[in-house]
């Protein structure tokens, strides 16, 4: 017993001379903290600045504060999965300048605020899966545009800006399953972006609708366009624009209101109006109507053709009648004449 302590006293000394925090293990040669299962609520200081890897899952971290991880400058990849994450201050990561893959999965997160994730600009992978998150902001951050992968799978989110998407240029990779999404006017814009994502090489795992009821189960990308159409008429344009750099034509396309809320100024949804007729079904209306007019003008002139066949053939039978009736075999040329001014 006595030697194993001395041998626990001399690495517990190693660790400290290099500064690794007593319940980490740090391995200088692939220059990685394991501090995972340790029971930390905050994130262990005299962290080796060297690092590169930190395993910080499975511990009970609540809290990341804004300058945590100024010791550590070169890590590339941090572990915080299986924390009690309840939210993330905005500027938490902002020192982590090389950082290239952040998880954050099985925490309690609820949102994420605008720039949460600012200079990170090596950041490729994103992994917020199995949290509470409600909602996400209109951007991560500045110079977050290098991420490739962005997981949101298993989370509360019923919309997702559009423009954060956008602002995510080299995405590759998008996973959005087990998410409440609410199919109705303030997911056009998702709708769009998606259909976009995919026509590029994209991958993802696709939305499913929760509601509203008669969408339920069902893909997003296959609710057909006219559903959206009776959407307010003032937010489609952005939307309309954009299908048309990518050659599509979706009748009565809306978008959603400002930052995300309903575009009808206060309701939680802007389904379609029960009374609203979306545009195809205006075009087959229209296209009835020209074709009655059409078989209509077309069966008059067949009606005047035939009563002038009618009034011809009776004038024709007539003349026979009373000109050339039996015993006069021959035609006076007068009577010719009178004939041909009849038929006239």
């Amino acid at each position: 017993p006595g030697n194993w302590l001395l041998v626990w006293s001399v690495i517990s000394l190693a660790h400290a001379a290099r500064g690794c925090p007593e319940k980490c293990l740090c391995n200088t040669a692939s220059k990685t903290a394991d501090c995972k299962n340790r029971g930390f609520t905050e994130i262990p200081a005299h962290l080796p600045p060297e690092i590169q890897i930190l395993q910080l899952q499975n511990n009970r971290i609540w809290r990341i504060n804004q300058n945590a991880f100024t010791a550590t400058p070169l890590l590339k990849i941090l572990d915080l999965s299986n924390n009690s994450l309840s939210s993330v201050a905005p500027g938490a990561f902002q020192k982590l300048r090389y950082l290239q893959v952040l998880n954050l999965t099985r925490n309690l997160i609820h949102y994420i605020e605008n720039k949460t994730f600012s200079f990170l600009p090596h950041l490729k992978e994103l992994d917020l899966s199995s949290n509470s998150i409600v909602r996400l902001p209109e951007t991560f951050g500045n110079r977050t545009g290098n991420i490739t992968l962005l997981s949101v799978k298993h989370n509360k989110l019923q919309k997702m800006e559009r423009i954060l998407l956008e602002s995510l240029p080299n995405l590759k990779v998008v996973l959005f399953k087990d998410n409440p999404w609410q199919c109705n006017c303030n997911v056009f814009g998702l709708k769009l972006w998606l259909e976009s994502f995919l026509y590029r090489g994209g991958i993802s795992d696709g939305i499913i609708c929760s509601a509203p009821g008669i969408r339920k189960g069902r893909d997003l990308l296959k609710v057909p366009y006219e559903l959206f159409g009776a959407c307010p008429l003032r937010t489609a344009h952005v939307h309309l624009a954009s299908s048309h750099q990518h050659g599509w034509e979706p009748r009565g396309s809306p978008k959603h209101g400002h930052h995300g809320e309903p575009a009808d100024g206060g309701r939680a949804s802007c389904e379609p109006k029960a009374k609203a007729r979306p545009v195809s079904l205006r075009h087959a209306i229209a296209t009835v109507v020209i074709t009655g007019v059409v078989c209509g003008v077309v069966c008059l002139m067949m009606l005047a053709a035939a009563v002038y066949g009618c009034a011809y053939a009776a004038i024709t039978a007539r003349y026979h009648r009373e000109h050339l009736g039996p015993g006069r075999p021959h035609t006076a040329p007068e009577e010719k004449e009178l004939l041909q001014s009849s038929l006239a």
